[in-house]
């Protein structure tokens, strides 16, 4: 992780040459036990570099250096241990995370659009069956080369996450078939889409067998156990990226690589999907990168960047893709038909915008952890901990914890502020949820947003906010209705 490091250079140490100045940095920061990265080979040396020098004799308020570290502290904690060992005359002001993930994903978004040259032709909409839209086309080939995939749907007619992954799931699964869940039970939605709990029009009425694995204590995959689940009826292998309403860590695209990789040497021909919600852009690389067959998410999540009301995509193999298709519509016509009703531009801007959206949603998730923490709470993941999705959960132990949590978003969004969220019986929730969201967009999690469920350990889930200002805000919202009902103690 590379930060960016500003500093003064006054006083007597105004003599002191540029390298004397590295040389300086460097036993400081061991001394300051900062985990500082190292280069590989024969003479490892520390990873940092320097702006252009100062001149010998002169001082300067604002000098800057870029250095490297295997993980950081917050950055009040690593200004606290540095500057402690520091000598008068040379003081470290600021500590800044560079984004290299939000400018790389960035990059990989406009070389999407330039390849598929995107005009201003595309922003044009269709209506009835959707013929030829010459946007939606276009757009579906920016996903499919930002995913690196081989075909995309990117439709209004997927209303949310659990009807992208229901698509694909229906889509690739036939009578007979088992689907294997080898992160434990799914999302609370998708109990109802398998069959888990009695519902009509499941996979499970269609003749579809479901069989899940449990993760280890650690919250780590059990591969042993999944070596045994995986038979000749295992047609598809369901991961789950995200943590839902669970207060496991989630998981890197590094381990979901390893995963997918795992299962296909057992059985090639099984399909690796990837439920990315809430995940897209926080790496440089996708589940798509390692293996996965098909990646699924919401467009008002992630990708959407904010300004897509409706929608979600299905990305993968050609074959995946179309089979989906032909579940989203029908039979005969798949990816063919499909207006777009003028969400065109929308979702093209929404795309453009969505890694400096979900950099600053990755902010207000740390800022998060680290006010929660300090506090005593139990936080997944912590604020020195790398990020694999926009998720903050904090486990706050009470009822009276998880509401007022809830009621300092909603009291800090610019859409209904003047709301108090309640719990109630949400539609494929297994007990009572309180939601908080104050959102442009209904239901959009990559604004500002907390919910939970009303049951121990009493988490709530907190992510989103389209700026980190006002990710910010929310955090410390809910921190002062936590104090107003006397459930903490400043």
């Amino acid at each position: 992780m590379k930060v960016r490091v500003k500093w003064t250079k006054t006083g007597v140490l105004k003599f002191i040459g540029h390298l004397d100045v590295q040389r300086y940095f460097q036993k400081a920061l061991m001394r300051a036990e900062l985990p500082v990265s190292f280069s590989k080979g024969m003479s490892p040396h520390q990873i940092m570099s320097f702006a252009a020098p100062l001149g010998l004799g002169m001082t300067s308020e604002g000098e800057y250096a870029d250095i490297s570290f295997d993980w950081t502290y917050s950055s009040e904690e690593m200004l606290s241990r540095i500057n402690a060992v520091m000598n008068e005359g040379i003081s470290v002001l600021e500590f800044k995370e560079i984004d290299e993930n939000a400018e790389y994903n960035q990059l990989k978004v406009i070389h999407a659009m330039q390849k598929n040259k995107v005009s201003a032709d595309c922003f044009q909409s269709s209506s009835g069956y959707g013929y030829d839209d010459f946007g939606r086309d276009t757009l579906e080939k920016v996903y499919a080369d930002t995913f690196h995939t081989e075909a995309c749907l990117v439709r209004p007619q997927i209303t949310c996450g659990t009807h992208a992954l229901a698509i694909a799931l229906f889509g690739n699964l036939r009578p007979g078939d088992e689907l294997l869940a080898p992160a434990g039970k799914p999302y609370d939605t998708l109990e109802e889409v398998i069959g888990i709990r009695p519902s009509k029009g499941s996979l499970a009425e269609y003749g579809v067998s479901y069989r899940q694995v449990e993760l280890l204590e650690d919250g780590t995959f059990d591969y042993d156990s999944i070596r045994k689940a995986i038979n000749e009826k295992t047609r598809l292998v369901e991961i789950q990226r995200s943590k839902g309403y669970q207060t496991r860590p989630s998981f890197s695209v590094k381990q979901i690589g390893e995963l997918i990789s795992f299962v296909k040497s057992i059985k090639p021909d099984v399909i690796c999907m990837v439920d990315n919600c809430y995940g897209e852009f926080v790496d440089t690389i996708e589940p798509s990168d390692v293996g996965a067959d098909m990646i699924v998410g919401s467009l008002i999540k992630n990708p959407g960047g904010g300004l897509a009301p409706i929608g979600g995509y299905i990305a993968g193999t050609k074959e995946c893709v179309e089979n989906a298709s032909y579940r989203m519509t029908c039979p005969g016509l798949g990816s063919e038909v499909g207006a777009t009703l003028g969400v065109n531009r929308s979702f093209f801007q929404g795309f453009f915008l969505a890694p400096m959206v979900t950099k600053g949603a990755l902010k207000g998730a740390v800022f998060a952890a680290n006010i929660y923490e300090k506090l005593g709470f139990p936080v997944i993941p912590d604020s020195t901990e790398p990020r694999q999705d926009i998720i903050q959960a904090v486990s706050l132990g009470t009822p009276e914890g998880l509401i007022a949590f809830c009621k300092g978003i909603q009291a800090a969004a610019p859409v209904d502020s003047y709301v108090d969220p309640e719990p109630w019986d949400m539609p494929g929730y297994d007990s009572q949820v309180i939601m908080a969201a104050g959102a442009f967009v209904q239901g959009s999690s990559i604004e500002l947003s907390a919910d939970g469920p009303m049951k121990p350990p009493y988490a709530v889930y907190f992510q989103g906010g389209l700026t980190w200002e006002h990710a910010k805000l929310g955090v410390l919202m809910s921190l002062q209705k936590m104090v107003d009902k006397g459930l903490v103690t400043l």
